[in-house]
């Protein structure tokens, strides 16, 4: 089943029809590596190595249930790319995860560590599993075990694990734990996004909201739009979203539209952001703070300078870009803009900041919880901050000038950043006879 995935892809790319949307992030990644590549000059061999992972790991995971029967769960891991470092990337519990979706984001991991200029490689993984349907002790089963089965490919220096959906801090923590019982010695450095307690970083639950405010008010700046006054919508109010929606309004930006799952609260005048509760601090409660209710699809279209879709992949397609109505988008989410919907937005001189470079503040905060367990010392968190501030103002500067040089998009920008950087690597290492 895998390696037709893989053919129909591969057949998606050196196709001119247009793939059926949603696409997969596999057949996204790959049509991006493809686009960005056009604008470089380099061998053409490591653009066909990077159309593909270098491992990926396949584990069976039977947990027995609180009423004493047993479930099988799969969980994968996908290791992209390591010319650059260890790799780095998240674990996610959800029914969804499969094979191609790992790679996939495998594959964009491997971009954003580049375009931040971090020492990893990328990777991904996750189990197929609702964890809402998990007991606490039922997803701590599951965690141990799976650390257990991908214990001899992870490692501080050799893939280091974060937290994604359905997945947080204390995950992390037992995955940390089962790994260094089996080690013999505490080893904080195998994953990132653990609790403070253990050896996790200040600011990095916060942190891929703060490089998305970052970002938008880089961009903001760019545009010459002050951003005092700028109407800004967030999809999404969950760690990203809300903690970007804060910092903007903080920083005088007018957030005029902010929602979950359930729909979107809309205020012309402006939400104060403080009052309404995050997904992390109260589930699915932001329509009970609104005295006016939009649809998530609603939110996409309003007329605002700036649309930050914070939730979820693809949701700006063929079928809606044509209705954007924001001179700016800033992508919080992964992924959410089809390849499709890009190349419409790009005809219609919408700008899009893309997720690689926007959301990146949660790899270069794992970058530095990283750090601080290697070298057993931690950061205060007004050091996390000024050190994301400046990592992010640095990563901004090298895709801005590809960006007016090249005369292309964003994110094709982003990419020749990533993909230059990744490609010296290679021609430097070389090829394994």
């Amino acid at each position: 089943m895998a390696s037709e995935s893989t053919t129909n892809s591969d057949k998606m790319e050196n196709s001119t029809v247009e793939p059926v949307e949603p696409e997969s992030a596999l057949e996204t990644a790959r049509r991006q590596l493809h686009h960005a590549a056009d604008h470089l000059d380099f061998d053409q061999h490591i653009i066909e190595r990077l159309k593909h992972p270098k491992k990926v790991h396949e584990v069976t995971l039977p947990i027995e249930r609180e009423d004493g029967t047993v479930d099988v769960f799969t969980g994968y891991r996908a290791q992209h790319d390591s010319v650059r470092g260890p790799y780095k990337g998240g674990l996610r519990y959800h029914p969804d995860v499969t094979r191609d979706e790992c790679v996939g984001l495998g594959m964009w991991m491997t971009w954003k560590c580049a375009v931040m200029d971090l020492p990893f490689g990328g990777a991904k993984g996750g189990v197929a599993v609702n964890p809402k349907e998990l007991s606490t002790k039922e997803k701590e089963r599951l965690t141990r075990r799976f650390a257990q089965e991908i214990r001899d490919v992870i490692g501080p220096n050799r893939d280091i694990p974060a937290p994604d959906m359905g997945t947080d801090p204390q995950t992390m923590a037992w995955l940390m734990d089962a790994y260094s019982m089996q080690e013999g010695e505490t080893t904080p450095g195998v994953v990132t996004g653990k609790p403070p307690v253990v050896g996790g970083s200040e600011g990095r639950e916060e942190a891929p909201g703060r490089s998305v405010a970052i970002i938008t008010r880089q961009a903001c700046e760019y545009y010459d739009n002050d951003l005092e006054g700028t109407t800004i919508a967030v999809q999404g109010y969950g760690s990203v979203g809300a903690n970007a929606a804060r910092l903007l309004d903080k920083w005088g930006a007018t957030v005029v539209a902010i929602s979950d799952v359930n729909g979107a609260m809309y205020d012309l005048d402006g939400i104060d952001t403080a009052v309404v509760p995050s997904h992390d601090e109260e589930p699915e409660a932001v329509t009970e703070y609104a005295d006016t209710v939009i649809s998530n699809d609603e939110l996409l279209t309003l007329n605002v300078d700036v649309l930050i879709p914070a939730a979820l992949g693809n949701v700006i397609t063929s079928e809606n870009a044509n209705e954007i109505a924001a001179d700016l988008v800033v992508e919080g989410a992964n992924g959410p803009t089809t390849s499709t919907a890009s190349t419409i937005l790009a005809d219609r001189d919408v700008a899009v900041i893309p997720d690689i470079l926007a959301n990146a503040g949660g790899v270069t905060v794992s970058y530095f919880e990283w750090l601080q367990d290697i070298n057993r010392r931690s950061w205060s968190l007004e050091r996390v901050n000024n050190e994301l501030e400046t990592e992010m103002q640095a990563a901004w500067d090298a895709v801005r000038a590809e960006f007016e040089e090249q005369d292309v998009t964003w994110r094709d920008a982003a990419y020749i950043v990533a993909l230059s950087r990744i490609a010296e690597a290679h021609e430097a290492r070389g090829l394994w006879p």
